[in-house]
């Protein structure tokens, strides 16, 4: 008896949730399978993606009549600017075939370290795809949803625009979310929950202090991360070089975690952890969200080539949301991967 009120339950709470239908571009089918895991409710679909002999998109949309008054969603990865065009040709097909809604997954915004206009004649990529995003035409049920983990991007102008105001994470949000067009309704999550469950499962998770490495990356994440001990690096500038320094907290004794919103080159990282070491750290993790990783720097981290202390990288820890790297880095330590696919599962029944 109790079985079957468990299963009336349930069935309820089916009912008042939606049915999605998610397409994926072809780097993300393993996170496209692992988020149609998380729930019945969401049914993969397929896109015939070929080219035309002059590399153009020769596209199809698998059973686009099946779709119609369903709740649509595409699940994107712009890697590069040559996957870039083929997928939003589909992104703005979607929403045109008559679906019930459509959302638009994007875990990484990829123009967002590219948004200073420094002087005149510098071109703010950032907000040219923010642009292009916002027109994408509006399906039956209104404005696309757009979801974005952990965006980068837009903070630096809005910074020079309103120099004299302290930001707040929540504050950045905001301006970002009007920077976009009314045919977009952004959605900016973080991944930040996944690594606190992590951290939550350390052995030595009463001994965790979290780092930043500058102070963009406090105002970005500190609220989410209130409840830790934190250490806060900071940049400065002799001659040439721009040093990296500790500016205020005590990692002496701790695992010290170095948490950002993306990395490049890693750079910076190493530097901090170098720092952090120096003022008496018992170890240092990385935590960023999107690890970018161009031209496969993620081999400084390797315990072959780690370019920090002797001591290297206790963990570091990246989500899912750049494909190309996961599939790179394999099972290499000292990398874990966090994976968005339940938060994603979540953000498609908003």
């Amino acid at each position: 008896m109790e079985n079957n009120n468990n299963m009336g339950e349930l069935k309820a709470q089916n009912q008042n949730k939606k049915q999605v239908r998610l397409f994926y571009c072809m780097e993300c089918e393993e996170l496209a399978a692992k988020v149609a895991a998380q729930s019945q409710l969401i049914t993969l679909q397929s896109i015939n993606w070929r080219n035309f002999d002059d590399g153009f998109p020769n596209l199809f949309i698998n059973n686009a009549h099946d779709i119609r008054g369903q709740h649509v969603a595409f699940l994107a990865s712009f890697s590069s600017p040559s996957v870039i065009f083929e997928q939003l040709s589909v992104i703005y097909n979607l929403p045109r075939l008559f679906v019930a809604s459509f959302t638009l997954v994007l875990p990484f915004f990829p123009t967002g370290s590219f948004e200073r206009m420094e002087e005149e004649g510098d071109v703010a990529t950032a907000f040219t795809m923010a642009r292009i995003l916002s027109n994408i035409p509006i399906s039956r049920g209104g404005p696309t949803s757009l979801v974005i983990y952990d965006i980068h991007a837009l903070q630096a102008i809005f910074r020079r625009m309103i120099m004299k105001i302290l930001f707040r994470y929540t504050v950045l949000v905001i301006l970002e979310r009007f920077y976009f067009g009314d045919h977009v309704l952004p959605l900016f999550e973080t991944g930040i929950p996944l690594l606190k469950q992590r951290l939550h499962q350390l052995p030595d998770a009463e001994k965790i202090v979290v780092a930043f490495p500058d102070d963009g990356a406090w105002k970005r994440f500190h609220k989410l991360l209130d409840h830790f001990p934190m250490v806060i690096c900071t940049k400065v500038r002799e001659g040439d070089k721009r040093i990296v320094r500790l500016k205020e907290g005590n990692p002496a004794g701790c695992h010290v975690v170095i948490v950002d919103d993306l990395v490049q080159s890693g750079g910076t990282l190493i530097e901090c952890q170098k720092v952090l070491v120096a003022h008496g750290a018992a170890k240092v993790s990385a935590y960023v969200t999107h690890g970018v990783f161009p031209k496969r720097s993620w081999e400084r981290f390797t315990p072959k080539n780690d370019e920090g202390s002797e001591k290297g990288f206790a963990f570091f820890w990246i989500t899912d949301s750049c494909p190309h790297t996961v599939k790179a880095i394999g099972n290499r330590a000292p990398f874990e991967v966090l994976s968005l696919a339940g938060s994603i599962a979540d953000a498609l029944q908003i």
